[in-house]
């Protein structure tokens, strides 16, 4: 008898057990509540409407009332409709089958692919790695975009953030690092983004060759909150698989300020207090708990770049300060690097990769380290050189960064279809600056 029941497939007995059913007793807003539902929090249960059966999550426990928040399109539902119990969180499916698909926040095919049937079906939520059983950050990732591979080294299994203002050139180094990145492959979350930008993403930026060893995972701008917080997780659960079987991952997600805001509703109409510019405390609460999740483990790894847009380019804005302190490193880009056309616009002096000294080699680290030192010379006298009232030969540094500064500028300019292997970029940053300690306040580098 035993065997017979091994036999049968755990679908089957879950669909001949009983069900359990309650009631839509209240809608507000995004916020619905429900009654007769014993499901515990995080847990799922599907709104049985006239005309539409709509998936859900429970959110907040009250005395004999759960508030729960939809996963799709609520028109149609009454107060009184059947409210159905899941008996535990809404699974997803992960496996190998998954590379080239473009799935949406829920894990449900967006392309015009086969269907997804015979993957491993796990919960959307995962232990993080062990903090003593991580192994080292001790190797660089080649991004193939020379500022970051020269000045801002990333090592595998590295979180790093890319800070920014809107229109400031975020989707374009996410797609550059896509094509670039010598990681085994690359798992994409698009968080609350334009639906425009999807198909322009995947078709332009990604393109077929991207796609083939990438997993999209979609939730634009117009999808419930619930659904654009699963996304974030749906795609940093794929890529713990993918890293629990070896491999090295690149997880990428645009953006972590959208993620954050969508806890903000979800928080909002489970009825927290608001904090700081509006954002409940659940919402710094839950970043660390996203973010903890990639890294190294055992074995395999998941290198994180999380977009960040800063509210009116403030660098020090609640989700960029809290971000930044909890992630290994970020590159923050400057919008007026931008509007002179310098792309990518990566301010080398406002960012940092904290674990550039164990990943890169002492001459690396001293050729960046003396490209900074120049940068820093020629911004600290900036207002000099542009009025012309700077004498040249009165600070030894400050000339030679004069006259580097073009080539500096070069080196950190780059197309958008363009790679540059990370050879290239260490002789290229060496060259430079033998060059620029070479120079004499009479003499001109070429870029």
């Amino acid at each position: 008898m035993n065997g017979l029941l091994d036999a049968v497939r755990p679908e089957a007995l879950a669909a001949c057990g009983p069900r359990r059913y309650g009631r839509i007793v209240r809608m507000v807003g995004m916020s619905i509540e429900v009654a007769g539902v014993n499901a515990a929090l995080g847990g799922g249960c599907l709104l049985h409407g006239e005309r539409t059966t709509v998936p859900a999550e429970l959110v907040a426990l009250h005395d004999e009332r759960s508030t729960c928040l939809p996963l799709g399109d609520t028109a149609g539902l009454r107060v009184g409709d059947r409210v159905e119990d899941l008996g535990g969180p809404l699974p997803v499916r992960v496996g190998p089958e998954l590379l080239g698909r473009v799935l949406d926040g829920l894990g449900r095919p967006l392309d015009d692919g086969p269907a997804l049937f015979g993957l491993d079906q796990v919960s959307i939520d995962n232990a993080r790695p062990h903090p003593l059983r991580r192994a080292l950050v001790d190797r660089q990732l080649p991004l193939g975009v020379r500022v970051l591979d020269g000045l801002l080294p990333c090592g595998v299994g590295q979180r790093l953030g890319i800070f920014a203002g809107s229109g400031v050139g975020k989707s374009s180094l996410m797609s550059m690092l896509a094509r670039g990145s010598a990681a085994d492959l690359a798992v994409v979350a698009l968080v609350g983004e334009r639906g425009r930008e999807v198909a322009e993403f995947i078709e332009r930026d990604l393109g077929p060759e991207g796609l083939a060893r990438s997993v999209v995972v979609v939730a634009t701008s117009d999808e419930p909150a619930l659904v654009r917080l699963r996304a974030a997780f749906l795609a940093t659960r794929i890529a713990e698989w993918f890293r629990d079987r070896g491999d090295h991952v690149l997880l990428m997600m645009d953006s972590l300020t959208r993620f954050a805001m969508a806890q903000r509703e979800v928080g909002l109409a489970a009825g927290e207090p608001p904090a700081t510019r509006g954002y409940p405390p659940s919402v710094f609460g839950l970043l660390p708990r996203l973010l903890e999740r990639a890294g190294t483990a055992e074995r395999g790894s998941i290198t994180g770049l999380y977009t960040v847009l800063v509210e009116g380019d403030d660098m020090n804005e609640p989700i960029a300060d809290t971000a930044r302190s909890i992630l290994d490193g970020h590159i923050q880009l400057s919008r007026s690097l931008a509007e002179a056309g310098h792309y990518p616009a990566v301010d080398v002096l406002g960012s940092i990769s904290r674990v550039a000294p164990a990943v890169a080699s002492k001459g690396a680290l001293a050729n960046a380290g003396e490209v900074r030192r120049l940068l820093a010379a020629y911004r600290d006298a900036k207002d000099l050189i542009e009025i012309d009232a700077y004498a040249r030969g009165s600070n030894p540094v400050v000339d030679r960064a004069i006259l580097a500064k073009p080539a500096i500028d070069a080196f950190c300019r780059q197309g958008i279809d363009e790679r540059t292997p990370l050879s290239t970029t260490t002789e290229a940053l060496a060259a430079l600056v033998r060059a620029a300690q070479a120079a004499s306040p009479g003499s001109e580098l070429s870029p």
